[in-house]
Formats: structure tokens, C-alpha cells, sequence
């Protein structure tokens, strides 16, 4: 009887391993459309087959992706009934609309992955892998799976520091990973052109070499630019050659790299190499090209020949952003121009340039992409825009018929500081974390109509503050994992919570396989102050903003209630809690409804100067019984500074005084940039 009992005790072991419980989700980013799954696990051991029925290019692509089972897979012909891996291109895949789209059935005893295309048999192999876990077992399941935009891309700023081709493959492989398909390169701006033009040697001669080599030095420096070869110059660039063999490598992958061509500004690099296409044909003088001189359009042609030659791209970047336009009015050339096209304004010269350019572009079979400023003055009839600046552009686009891809830079901006500022590299912007970036929904509000014109998402990272590889990775990661997702799944698949466990562990992949991730585990997360609503004696009460100094109605932090409402802002200014004023400083008067005992009065501000935040130089507070008549019972002054990074001061007094009306003045200092606070703390 003993013995029996043991005979079904070990069978029932058995059967309970043979059916063992998964969880294929927990591995997947992004998370896929629609999985079912079941019990048990199919396992790749030596012998089990691979077939690929699909061309030459495309089978390749995915045999090299699965390496990591090289060793144990046996290529085949013909699918095997068992112990067999088999992904077949389909004319016609159930459930999939999408090129890139793909179905994956995984049993115990094979795995069945079909798609329409080589991108979505790719997208199939990433997914085996991710379910694999870096081991050998893949999850008894049953996907289906495609994106919700055909545009998913990350930018990278290769000019203010430039990063070798080696480098920009690493990330091809990291984002290809993550289902990514486009990568966009910052390929030229004032601190350097990075790419070989055979016309034009001095851009790689001269204009893709400065000193000092750490941009801000040289930004608020002498912004010089130094021959190649010269001591100490710091730059480099990307020969033709190497173009086409990161172009290539991508292409494997299933990644469009964009080539950015700035035009008509960031553009100090080229006008200081050939001056003459300036308004002012003075090096060192000019940021944006002459719109009225000939020169310009036979020099941009030419550069973007070379260009297109290089990247088989549909589109090319062509910049259009931050056009300062300070000489164009008074150059001879560009209001020749003017007068000649009937031309009423600068923004429309702009456009004249922009509509032109793409001309020549879509004369070469491409289309051409802009930074929403291509809007002013009238969108190029078949531009598509790109939405850096908030969301507006790329609303204004679709409404006007146009594509448009989705950056604004308070979600898709990866520059930003991504954890509390204190425990962080010295970054650009302010508070980005992952939950921020993952809550961006790129159709939020739109009409079904412009809702489909909607192309896509993309993550950005200006490297102004970020001088190393290293640096890089970690700012990139694990942020553009959000993007990856938000732009591949539907938004009612999306949770945060359960999104973060899956980037844990993603991050835990890509640092085992060399990238340099933040460790989103040991996050420290929002300021304190954030967390916890205060209550004090002026909370609901009644707020009088003076008429010379009221919030900024970009920053109104829910307007006129905002400052008394008991919540206190976060680590930036973006997050809706911190009420902006400019120029004309602080003066608001705060009825506690009645005459009270008053201990302190307070409010705290931030100062972050890049983007010309500052502390204030003098806080008044004062006191009234009346509203008429007040009294001074505190001036704070502090001396304003620069400094890097973000950093926090409260403005406030203690004591013993008595009053109804308080009244809360702060001055700006000589910087007359941005004030900032949260709330008026009164006790």
C-alpha cells in the first residue's frame, strides 16, 4: 500500500509539472493586444527545429535574432509536428490589419508564429524571446498582437555631443527589442554638423570641431569652432560610409533612421563655415540662413541630395523650429524676397523657405517632417508636423488634414530630470518620471477623424547636459519604454502599476546585456511635500490677485483658488500644482474671513535657471484688519544666483500677530525670468 501510494504521489508530480502554471504576461513590453494564456511550457532543446518560410532578407533577420538559441536549433525546410519552431508570412493573418502585426500559438509541443510581413515575423521572434525570459522555456499561450501606431520612434541629439556609430547601433538593438521602428538623428545644429557632405568639406573640416568640448562651457563661452585635427578640438562626424552601414544594420532590425537637416535656424555651424549664405555674410554673426539669397536654396539642395542618397527614409527632418529672425527684416535680399512673393511677414518668408524645400524634397519621391513652428505663416501642403511644444501643433495639423507625430515635451521629453533633481545628473528639464511619460495619450480629445491622422509618438533626448554614452543609456532608459508602449498598445490595456513591474524587469534585461539603465527599483519618487495636502487657516479661503501682477494663464495651476487649496507642488513646475508669474512678480491678499491669531506665514518657491525659473529677491508680507491699511511684518531679501539643477527656498515669517487680510508680495531680482509657488501657507 506504501509503495502505491508513492507510485501516485509521483505521478501526480508529474502531472503537475508537465501543466504548471505560468505567467506570460509578466515579461512582455509592450504589452500585446490580446493573450490568452494556459499551463505548462514549451521548451527549445538541441534538435528543435526552425522553419522560416519567408524570403531571404526576412528569414535572416529573424534566424539572427533567435542566436540566442543557436546552439540548439536545427534549421529545416518543413515544419515538424513536434519540437519545432515554426513562423511562416502569411497574405492573411485573423485578427491582424497591420503590416507589423502577428499571431503566436506556443503549446508544449511547438510554436506556431505567423504575420503579413518580415517586420511582424521580427516582432513575433521578440516576442519568443521576451516570453523566454533569457532562458530556453516559452509559456504555453495564445497572442495576438499588433500596433496601435504605424510611427514609433526615439531622437537622439548627435550634435551638442557626438556619439560613435558603434554606439547608435547598441540602441538600434535595444529599441528594435522594445518593437520600435524609427530613429530619428539630430544630425546638425550650432555645436556641430555631424555628417560627411562630399560638396561641402568645411562642415566636416571645420564645423563638426569645438572647444571646449562640454557644451554649456562652450554655449556660454565663445562658441568657437575649431579645425579638424586641431589640439584639443572635440567633435566628429559620420562619413558616408558609416551612414550606410548604420542605415543598414537598422533596416535588419526593422528601424527607419530620419536624417534632421536644421533649416532656416540652429544653423551657426554652417553660416560660420560658408558666411555667405547669411543675411550679414559675417562669421559668427547669423543663426538662421538667408531666405532671400539663391546661395541658400542651391546649398540646402545640394546638401539634402546627399542626403536622400544616403537614407532611403520616406521622410527626411527638416527642422523649422526656433527661427530667431532678427535680420530678416532689415536684410536687402530677404525683403527683395518679400516684395517679390507678396510675402506679409516674417513668418511667412519662413514659409516660403519650408514650401519650397519641400518641393524639391517631394521632387526626389520623399516628404518632408517639421518641428511645429512649420506651421506659422502657413503649413507646406504635405508636410507632416512634429508636436514638440505641447499638443497644439499637432492638433492644428491634423485639423487642417495633415499627419502629425507626437513629442510634446512635457511627456515625451527625455532630457528631464527623471527622479527627485537631488538624487540625479544635472539634467535640461524638469520632473519627467516613467509614471509622468507613461500617462501621455497621443489621441486624448481627438475627433475620430483626427484621430487617425495621428502618425505616432516619439521620445527625444537633447544631449546639451548629457556628454557621455553612459549618461546617454541612463536617461533614456527605462523612459523610452513607455513611449515604446504607448505608442504599440491600446491605451485600455495600459496600467501604470503593472506596467512598472514589467519595466522592472526589463530594466534588469537591458543591464544584463550591457545598457546602463536607471534603477527603477530603488526609485525615490515625488517631493514629500506632494504627497500629503496641507491644512491651514487660509485654505478655501478668498484670494485677490493684484491686476499688476497675475498668474500666467499657461501656468494657472487651477487659477485663482490654486495658491489657498491645501496642495503643494511637486518636483516641476509641469505637474499643474505650481502657479507661474512673469515679470510682474507676486501681490495677492488672501480674507481669512475674520480677524485671527496669526503665527506664520510662508510659501516656498523653486529656481531652476535653464529655463529662466528663479527664486524671488523680496518677499513682503504684511497685514491688515481692514484691507485698506496694511502693516509690514516681515521683508525677506535674498540674493539670487545662478546655479545648476533644481533647488527649493521658503519665503516666511514667525511670530505672534493679528489680522483678517494677508497680504503675500515677491520680487524678481535682475534675472526678471519666472516665479514660481505652490501655496500660501497661513497658521
Amino acid at each position: 500500500m506504501k509503495k502505491l501510494f508513492l507510485v501516485l504521489v509521483g505521478l501526480l508530480l508529474i502531472r503537475a509539472c508537465a501543466h504548471e502554471q505560468n505567467d506570460a504576461t509578466g515579461n512582455l513590453l509592450p504589452v500585446p493586444k490580446s493573450i490568452q494564456q494556459g499551463n505548462g511550457f514549451f521548451t527549445v532543446t538541441k534538435g528543435t527545429g526552425l522553419c522560416i518560410s519567408a524570403p531571404e532578407n526576412d528569414r535572416n533577420a529573424v534566424t539572427r535574432l533567435l542566436g540566442a538559441w543557436e546552439d540548439m536549433l536545427s534549421l529545416t525546410e518543413k515544419p515538424a509536428d513536434a519540437d519545432c519552431i515554426a513562423m511562416e508570412i502569411c497574405e492573411k493573418v485573423d485578427g491582424i490589419s497591420s503590416p507589423e502585426g502577428y499571431a503566436i500559438e506556443v503549446t508544449e509541443d511547438g510554436i506556431k508564429a505567423k504575420a503579413t510581413s518580415g517586420a511582424g515575423l521580427f516582432y513575433a521572434a521578440q516576442t519568443l524571446l521576451q516570453l523566454a525570459d533569457g532562458g530556453n522555456r516559452i509559456p504555453v499561450c495564445s497572442i495576438t498582437d499588433e500596433p496601435q501606431f504605424g510611427y514609433r520612434g526615439m531622437m537622439l541629439d548627435v550634435s551638442r555631443h557626438f556619439f560613435g556609430k558603434e554606439f547608435i547601433k547598441k540602441q538600434i538593438d535595444a529599441i528594435a527589442h522594445f518593437k520600435m521602428n524609427r530613429l530619428h538623428l539630430h544630425l546638425t545644429d550650432a555645436a556641430g554638423w555631424r555628417i560627411e557632405i562630399k560638396k561641402y568639406p568645411r562642415l566636416t573640416d571645420f564645423a563638426a570641431w569645438r572647444k571646449p568640448a562640454i557644451w554649456k562651457d562652450w554655449w556660454f563661452g565663445s562658441r568657437e569652432y575649431v579645425e579638424k585635427g586641431s589640439e584639443g578640438a572635440y567633435g566628429g562626424y559620420y562619413t558616408q560610409d558609416d551612414i550606410r552601414e548604420i542605415v543598414a544594420y537598422a533596416a535588419e532590425r526593422y528601424i527607419t533612421i530620419i536624417p534632421e537637416i536644421e533649416m532656416p535656424a540652429h544653423s551657426e555651424e554652417v553660416l560660420t563655415a560658408y558666411p555667405e549664405l547669411s543675411c550679414t555674410h559675417e562669421p559668427y554673426k547669423q543663426a538662421d540662413f538667408c531666405i532671400g539669397n539663391e546661395k541658400t536654396y542651391e546649398f540646402l539642395e545640394n546638401v539634402l541630395t546627399e542626403v536622400m542618397e544616403l537614407f532611403p527614409s520616406e521622410y527626411i527632418h527638416i527642422g523649422g523650429d526656433e527661427a530667431g529672425k532678427a535680420s530678416w527684416p532689415h536684410c536687402p535680399l530677404c525683403q527683395k524676397r518679400m516684395k517679390e512673393e507678396n510675402l506679409s511677414d516674417v513668418n511667412e518668408l519662413q514659409s516660403y523657405l519650408i514650401h519650397r524645400i519641400e518641393k524639391f524634397v517631394n521632387s526626389k519621391g520623399r516628404q518632408i517632417i517639421g518641428w511645429d513652428e512649420i506651421l506659422d505663416g502657413g503649413l507646406a501642403p504635405n508636410a507632416t508636423v512634429m508636436s514638440w511644444r505641447g499638443t497644439e501643433g499637432g492638433i492644428a495639423a491634423t485639423e487642417s488634414g495633415h499627419k502629425a507625430i507626437m513629442t510634446p515635451g512635457g511627456y515625451c521629453y527625455l532630457d528631464s530630470y527623471q527622479d527627485a533633481p537631488h538624487t540625479q545628473p544635472m539634467a535640461f528639464g524638469p520632473y519627467m518620471p516613467l509614471e509622468k511619460v507613461y500617462s501621455y495619450n497621443p489621441t486624448d480629445g481627438l475627433k475620430e477623424e483626427q484621430a487617425k491622422l495621428i502618425y505616432g509618438v516619439q521620445g527625444n533626448l537633447w544631449v546639451e547636459y548629457i556628454p557621455t554614452e553612459e549618461l546617454v543609456e541612463y536617461m533614456i532608459y527605462p523612459r523610452i519604454l513607455a513611449i515604446a508602449e504607448i505608442g504599440w498598445s491600446n491605451p485600455a490595456a495600459r496600467d501604470y502599476s503593472e506596467f512598472r513591474q514589467r519595466a522592472v524587469k526589463s530594466v534588469e534585461w537591458l543591464k544584463a546585456n550591457g545598457y546602463n539603465a536607471f534603477d527603477l527599483a530603488k526609485e525615490f519618487g515625488q517631493r514629500k511635500e506632494a504627497l500629503t495636502p496641507s491644512e491651514h487657516l487660509a485654505k478655501g479661503k478668498n484670494v485677490a490677485y493684484s491686476a499688476n501682477a497675475p498668474f500666467n494663464d499657461r501656468y494657472n495651476a487651477g487659477g485663482e483658488t490654486a495658491l489657498v487649496d491645501g496642495i503643494h507642488g511637486g518636483w516641476t513646475y509641469l505637474d499643474e500644482k505650481w502657479q507661474g508669474f512673469i515679470k510682474g512678480g507676486i501681490d495677492i491678499t488672501i480674507d481669512l474671513g475674520e480677524e485671527r491669531e496669526i503665527s506664520s506665514v510662508s510659501a516656498d518657491f523653486m529656481q531652476m535657471c535653464i529655463p529662466d525659473v528663479w527664486l524671488p529677491a523680496k518677499v513682503t508680507i504684511s497685514l491688515s484688519s481692514d484691507s485698506a491699511e496694511f502693516r509690514d511684518i516681515a521683508t525677506i531679501v535674498h540674493n539670487v544666483v545662478r546655479d545648476e539643477g533644481l533647488s527649493f527656498k521658503n519665503y516666511g515669517w514667525n511670530g505672534k500677530e493679528k489680522g483678517r487680510y494677508v497680504r503675500y508680495r515677491a520680487e524678481c531680482g535682475p534675472q526678471r525670468g519666472w516665479l514660481f509657488t505652490d501655496e500660501i501657507i497661513v497658521k
